[in-house]
């Protein structure tokens, strides 16, 4: 027991430390709130680039090869649509980019490995629909490998103009960017390339409508890159609360971040950082995909719309200090339990 309290003071006091001063999300308001009962485990989200104020998301693995267009202002579902030909092993992330024709295009990425077991993983192409209605859709899909062991990844990031993917890996102290080849080969099985590290827990990504920067969030918040991966410049960004926050992507305008949870049925807007005025885009951008100039980010604990709602990143710090707790309990009871079998098992001992 005195071993227990040990352990616990000092988790308890870890998360303390970690959470410091109470930092409040940027400036977040709900855009609508979600109604389909198919929401359950949203892992990932990206705009459309063919339809104005359309989303396209997914559940995790227990949703089945699904995508869902969703109305980005009402959440209302548009259209289901499902993908022949792919087995939806542990479906983590989307992301829009185009063919070598121009033609825009969903990469729905099968990269969940939590055992970091998998010898290859998946990539699937799907081509964006021109018309919007419950339908199935066939994929392309690739093989593919990271060159020195598996990982486990819930994120991708996509170049909208062109067919250009990385890959982030999930790991608990630090993950990776890793380039995939261009192009692709279906023949074989792909091998990625590292290209920069990031931060722990990356949980989802995406590139911005404009190409010219990108983000990836964790359960706390989120960093904005200048420029593709590996990207430059790194400007924090703070989120909502949320239970488990997995799933985000641009506004067409790149002025915001729409976010999205597991157990969470709002669509929430968060503001980004004003990019860089000397990062060019990575294609051409045309008059109307310019981005509107993004109002400041308000002061920290100012002119926060969510309330008490989302109050500060350190309770999810804390939230972790607990679970690691827990963790640490079941340890100590599990090493007690061992230890009195074993006293229970030894022979007595022979007389002198």
């Amino acid at each position: 027991m005195r071993r227990f309290v040990a352990i616990a003071a000092s988790v308890l006091g870890i998360a303390s430390l970690l959470a410091g001063p109470a930092l409040a999300a940027d400036e977040v308001t709900e855009v609508c709130r979600f109604s389909d009962p198919r929401f359950t485990e949203i892992s990932g989200m990206t705009y459309s680039q063919r339809h104005a104020d359309v989303l396209y998301l997914h559940n995790d693995s227990s949703g089945g090869p699904l995508l869902f267009a969703v109305d980005a202002s009402t959440c209302d579902t548009l259209a289901t649509l499902t993908i022949s030909g792919i087995e939806a092993r542990d479906l983590e992330a989307i992301g829009s980019g185009r063919d070598a024709k121009g033609r825009p295009i969903l990469w729905l990425a099968d990269i969940g490995d939590n055992r970091d077991s998998w010898s290859e993983v998946r990539l699937h192409r799907v081509r964006e629909p021109r018309k919007l209605r419950d339908r199935t859709l066939p994929a392309a899909t690739y093989r593919f490998t990271y060159p020195d062991r598996p990982h486990n990844a819930e994120a991708i990031l996509a170049d909208p103009s062109s067919e250009r993917v990385w890959v982030v890996t999930k790991q608990t102290a630090r993950g990776r960017i890793y380039e995939l080849p261009d192009p692709l080969r279906r023949d074989r099985v792909n091998v990625a390339r590292p290209v920069g590290k990031v931060g722990a827990f990356v949980t989802d990504g995406a590139v911005s409508p404009q190409g010219n920067r990108f983000v990836l969030r964790d359960y706390v918040d989120a960093e904005v890159f200048a420029g593709l991966p590996p990207g430059a410049d790194a400007q924090t960004v703070y989120l909502p609360i949320q239970f488990q926050g997995e799933a985000i992507t641009w506004t067409a305008d790149g002025a915001a971040l729409l976010v999205a949870s597991e157990r969470d049925d709002r669509l929430l807007r968060v503001l980004a950082p004003a990019p860089s005025t000397n990062t060019p885009a990575s294609g051409p951008v045309s008059a109307s995909q310019e981005p509107a100039e993004p109002p400041q980010l308000a002061p920290r604990g100012e002119g926060d719309p969510q309330g008490e709602e989302d109050q500060s990143a350190a309770w999810t710090y804390l939230g972790f200090g607990a679970l690691l707790l827990v963790a640490a309990a079941a340890l100590v009871i599990r090493a007690e339990a061992r230890r009195r079998r074993e006293q229970r098992q030894e022979p007595d001992e022979p007389p002198a």
